[in-house]
């Protein structure tokens, strides 16, 4: 079962997972991130940013694989996710640039970027840390429902939901792509910690489906449960579909704190 701890907002949980990955780098200097972008990871990058600067953590050997890719944006479009997580991660955080790496979406080059890719993560020795999302459909990367869950990183095409839900970062709908490149369920389950943020009611559906629902290829998210170190951190709306919400609460509740998540 998937550890559940419920806060009160993101900026909560922002510090709790910023606390988890402080005490990882200190551990181990080189470690590997696994990076999720849009919305949701935003305060957990922003306090483990406040927390990297007050606490002088020397962050130059840390290593960052992004979970997906637009495929065919142009180099240096704002929206690619080459350069979300250069805004969003690599420059707030003070990492090496060169050892943050995102899937390659150049159609020159796609047929082969997702073996690319996971040969990359491999050579780095797998990911420690992966910070995931999940969408209202249930997907997680960009996993879509019917995603196998032993899939590696590969081009999918997006849902018709999916890319409405990102058309807010671009100009238009129409201007949203119609494939990616994403890691796998398959990939994303090899890193050793998962770490799954969900905020808001509309992701209330979804969250209850991956950690109470049944293993299914229709619920991408659900996969997170054959994980043997799951953290789910949702706040109270995400929360409100679970059926199990008290023992969730309690085992929180009555955790060793040495354990961390």
């Amino acid at each position: 079962m998937a550890e559940l701890v419920v806060v009160a907002d993101e900026h909560a949980a922002g510090a709790l997972v910023a606390d988890a990955i402080v005490s990882l780098i200190r551990r181990k200097p080189d470690a590997v991130l696994g990076l999720a972008t849009g919305s949701t990871p935003l305060a957990t990058y922003r306090a483990l940013a406040t927390r990297i600067g007050d606490d002088a953590i020397d962050v130059r050997g840390v290593r960052g694989f992004a979970l997906d890719e637009y495929v065919g944006l142009p180099a240096g479009h704002p929206e690619s996710y080459r350069a979300v997580i250069t805004r969003e991660v690599v420059e707030p955080l003070g990492l090496t640039p060169e050892l943050v790496r995102v899937p390659n979406g150049d159609p020159v080059t796609v047929e082969h970027a997702g073996a690319d890719y996971e040969a990359a993560i491999t050579a780095a020795g797998g990911v420690d840390l992966q910070i995931l999302g999940i969408g209202r459909t249930g997907h997680i990367g960009f996993n879509e429902p019917g995603s196998s869950l032993a899939s590696l990183t590969r081009v999918k095409t997006l849902t018709a939901p999916t890319r409405a839900d990102n058309a807010r970062f671009f100009e238009s709908p129409e201007d949203v792509p119609m494939h990616c490149i994403t890691q796998g369920i398959g990939t994303i389950l090899r890193a050793r910690h998962l770490v799954l943020l969900a905020f808001g009611e509309a992701k209330a559906q979804a969250i209850a489906a991956a950690v109470e629902g049944p293993v299914t290829a229709s619920q991408p998210g659900s996969a997170v449960q054959l994980h043997p170190h799951t953290t789910v951190i949702v706040d109270e709306a995400a929360a409100s579909k679970l059926e199990n919400l008290a023992y969730y609460r309690h085992a929180w509740d009555n955790k060793p704190a040495w354990q961390g998540i």
